[in-house]
């Protein structure tokens, strides 16, 4: 037995409270290396007097790796507190007993030693991970305010460009707003969305808004603070929630503090608001390429000298953030915040903000934008979730972009789940493409079968499933700008078949709320050889089965009970069915 594959860490996402009484508990082991493992507990202070180290709990093996597998097992306690250890039989027949100590011989005398055990010393409620319920069934829609829809002419920016007329510079402006929005919620809730994530909409000089000028106005091009609240209060009538985008790591260079910097340099009262390591700190000009940006005065974003970084740590500044976090909770009803460059803002700020905004609204949704793996920010104190990124590149990698096989995206993609609590994998922000990539029929090479396939994969996963608009009628777009193009409201230039198979993949994610929620998945078959991918997921006696072919070859399946979606998928006369390459096939059982 591989011993030092074996891995535990009490009060982790290896030991959480999944509810206010149930304990959910993972071992780690070598992969194919250990045939059964058991938990042995009970109350730390009953050990003599129950010996309970007689009995044991077996545990399933549940998702692996390409390294490791991983063990899961729920227990409860009825007096709110566990001692537990591990009985651990090898492929190679050899037993053992992992503990807080280590890992030993599987001996009574072992089994009796009261240290020897791992610990939660009590089942605290106020401990316990939560996220809110609605954030998990949510279908998320996320919308570039400037090019979703121009609804009011007479707020257009100057030198603001017909709609639609052309493909999308970096500093071009075509008109989008609020009132565009309003006018298309209906379209939204015929698509079945019923939560809309929202770039950045306060004051700002560039068409993006991620330079605030001023956080507590609505940008002028888009609208005013009534126009808001009126998206606000009938996006809500029509059951969609509203998460607004909040730029904490940095400001504007146009805005008044650092202006302010600029003119009176070390006798600002802002210096302290930033990093700044000399002065002047107007060495450099906007208009610097990153190369030379590299030797500014202050820190920024990126090397982006229009965007010089604030320091959260200055009790100014934190003061002036969550007032504005507040603001827009409490007088305009937002449900969500969702923080930009969120990993390079420093936690104490985000457990102080998560603090503040959940005592105003308790179920409010904290998403951070983060790109790699996010444990340090997801213990229950600072974010809900993070836009996943590090979970959907392995699934973009293996289907788009072919660059891993099947076992290795499932590989990737059960390592980032084991990363994290139950409750996070939940609620988390999946998503294929955003206004930071190129647009997923793109990468897709226009294949909409792919498209298709892929959505449709990463709709059946635990996540809260996010849809960059356009990609329902088939907008397209390569990195920034050009994936920031216009939203096509003509008809005849929307793809309106598209639109009808991802309106019926939403209708899909929420009959199907609960399984995909909270339902166990098992993987039936990963065949890298013939491109096969089949899994299930089951909860509570109800089980679906999902089987993907990306081969060039047809493959046959068992038709099962009920075909609930498919595509490229023929029914035979003899129960089974046949999957074309880029179809798939979803079966209850």
């Amino acid at each position: 037995m591989n011993t030092a594959a074996i891995y535990h860490r009490p009060e982790s996402e290896y030991a959480f409270l999944y509810t206010k009484d149930t304990l959910r508990i993972r071992l780690r082991t070598c992969k194919d290396d250990v045939k059964k493992v058991y938990l042995i507990s009970g109350d730390p202070y009953t050990i003599n007097s129950e010996k309970w180290y007689l009995e044991e709990l077996p545990m399933k093996k549940s998702l692996s790796t390409l390294v490791h597998d991983y063990w899961e097992v729920e227990q409860t306690s009825t007096s709110r507190r566990l001692q537990y250890g591990f009985h651990l039989v090898g492929i190679d027949g050899t037993e053992c007993f992992y503990g807080n100590q280590g890992i030993f011989s599987y001996e009574l005398t072992t089994l009796t030693e009261p240290n020897g055990y791992f610990r939660l010393p009590y089942f605290h409620e106020i401990d316990r991970f939560k996220i809110p319920q609605w954030a998990k069934e949510t279908v998320w829609y996320q919308i570039f305010p400037e090019r979703f829809a121009n609804g009011d002419e007479t707020n257009d920016p100057i030198g603001t460009l017909p709609w639609g007329s052309k493909a999308p510079a970096r500093d071009d402006f075509f008109g989008g707003d609020l009132q565009g929005v309003i006018d298309h919620l209906d379209y939204l809730v015929d698509l079945g969305i019923n939560g809309i994530y929202f770039c950045p909409i306060f004051k700002a000089m560039s068409n993006h808004k991620y330079d605030t000028i001023d956080y507590l106005a609505v940008d002028p091009a888009f609208g005013d603070e009534k126009l808001l609240k009126e998206l606000i209060e009938k996006a809500h009538q029509k059951g969609i929630r509203i998460m607004l985008d909040a730029v904490f790591n940095h400001i504007g260079s146009d805005s008044p503090q650092w202006q302010d910097v600029i003119q009176h340099g070390e006798k600002s009262i802002y210096k302290d608001w930033f990093h700044i390591h000399s002065f002047p700190v107007d060495t450099y000009q906007l208009t610097d390429t990153p190369e030379t940006a590299k030797n500014l005065a202050y820190d920024t974003f990126a090397f982006t000298p229009f965007m010089p970084k604030l320091n959260t740590a200055n009790p100014e500044v934190q003061k002036y953030l969550l007032n504005i976090a507040s603001y827009w909770i409490e007088e305009f009803d937002i449900d969500g915040w969702r923080l930009d460059v969120a990993n390079e803002v420093d936690h104490h700020f985000w457990k102080i903000f998560h603090q503040k905004v959940t005592a105003i609204k308790p179920d409010i949704y904290i998403l951070g934008e983060i790109w790699h793996s996010s444990q340090a920010w997801l213990q229950g104190d600072e974010f809900h979730a993070v836009m996943n990124y590090a979970f959907t590149d392995s699934i973009k990698d293996y289907f788009v972009k072919q660059k891993i096989s099947a076992s290795q995206m499932i590989s990737g993609m059960n390592h980032q789940q084991m990363l994290y609590q139950d409750q996070v994998n939940e609620g988390t922000f999946n998503l294929l493409d955003s206004h930071d990539t190129a647009r997923i029929l793109t990468l897709c090479k226009g294949n909409k079968d792919l498209l298709k396939s892929v959505m449709t994969f990463m709709f059946l996963q635990k996540c809260a499933p996010c849809i960059y608009y356009g990609t329902e009628i088939g907008l397209t777009g390569e990195d920034d700008p050009d994936c920031r193009k216009c939203m096509v409201w003509d008809e005849n230039h929307q793809d309106l078949e598209l639109y009808g198979f991802i309106k019926e993949l939403i209708y899909l994610r929420k009959r199907l709320s609960s399984i995909l929620i909270q339902g166990a998945i098992n993987w039936e078959l990963v065949d890298d050889s013939k491109d096969i991918i089949h899994f299930s997921r089951e909860l509570n006696g109800q089980k679906i089965h999902a089987v993907f072919n990306q081969s060039s070859q047809s493959y046959l399946v068992e038709q099962g009970n009920e075909v609930i979606l498919s595509q490229n998928s023929e029914l035979l006369n003899d129960g089974k069915a046949e999957i074309q390459q880029n179809g798939f096939l979803i079966l209850s059982e």
